[in-house]
Order: C-alpha cells, then sequence, then structure tokens
C-alpha cells in the first residue's frame, strides 16, 4: 500500500481543492482562484536504504533515539529528483522536542550545533558501510 500520494492523487486533490474552493466562494456570491503548483515530484524514500540508513544511526545514537516511525510530511523538496534517478532516503537529523524543536523553514527554528558531530559521524559511517556493501 502506497502511503504518499501519487501523481493521480494529487491530480485529484487539486481537482477538490478547486471544487471547494469555488463552491465556498460561490456561496458568498464571489468567485475564488487557485494557484495550485506541484513545484516538485512526490519525494519517496526507498525502503530498503531507509532501514540501512536508521540501523547505521541506531549503531551510532542507539536505537531509541532513531524515530523509524516518522510521519509523512507534506512539504516540497527538490531532493525527489535526485530519488527518481537512484534509491535512497531523505533523512531529518533534528533537534529533537526541546528549545528549537520545530520544523525549518520556521522562524522559531535554532540549528542545534552540537547535532554537527553527530551528523557528520552519520554520514561517514554510512560511507564506510555501503563501500563494504558494494
Amino acid at each position: 500500500m502506497r502511503k504518499y500520494p501519487s501523481p493521480e492523487t494529487m491530480a485529484l486533490i487539486e481537482q477538490n481543492i478547486r471544487r471547494i474552493a469555488g463552491g465556498v466562494a460561490g456561496g458568498f456570491g464571489a468567485t475564488a482562484e487557485l494557484d495550485f503548483r506541484i513545484i516538485f515530484p512526490v519525494l519517496v524514500n526507498d525502503a530498503a536504504e531507509t532501514r540501512f540508513i536508521a540501523n547505521v544511526a541506531a549503531e551510532l545514537v542507539g536505537g531509541d533515539n532513531v524515530n523509524r516511525e516518522s510521519g509523512l510530511v507534506m512539504a516540497s523538496e527538490d531532493f525527489s529528483y535526485m530519488l527518481e534517478r537512484r534509491p535512497g532516503a531523505y533523512i531529518q537529523i533534528g533537534n529533537g522536542d526541546g528549545e528549537g524543536g520545530c520544523e525549518v523553514h520556521n522562524p522559531g527554528y535554532d540549528f542545534n550545533d552540537a547535532a554537527l558531530p553527530l551528523g557528520a559521524s552519520l554520514f561517514a559511517r554510512l560511507t564506510e558501510r555501503k563501500l563494504t556493501r558494494v
């Protein structure tokens, strides 16, 4: 079962947003114009690569510190173009839920510089593990 919107689903979403906006506007004697753009393809992580990254992250920080059940994020990301060409995974090395713990592109976001060594270690370990798999 797909857990992400297919192009067909995205077309249906656009169609229904247009229908709803037109209906609400019409109820007030007005009209509505919708500017619906699909700027990037849907970003879909490869399941095997996602497991690989999560397993390597768990080696570094412990399994309890790796969120393997993150919900879907409805945002745009140009990394989706890369994932259309090669299997991979877009991951988040987050600040956690404490101070500064919000999504990026948010005025309240404050990157936790202490996460830099963890991120660098993760990418180095991923490279080491990937090179031994080929």
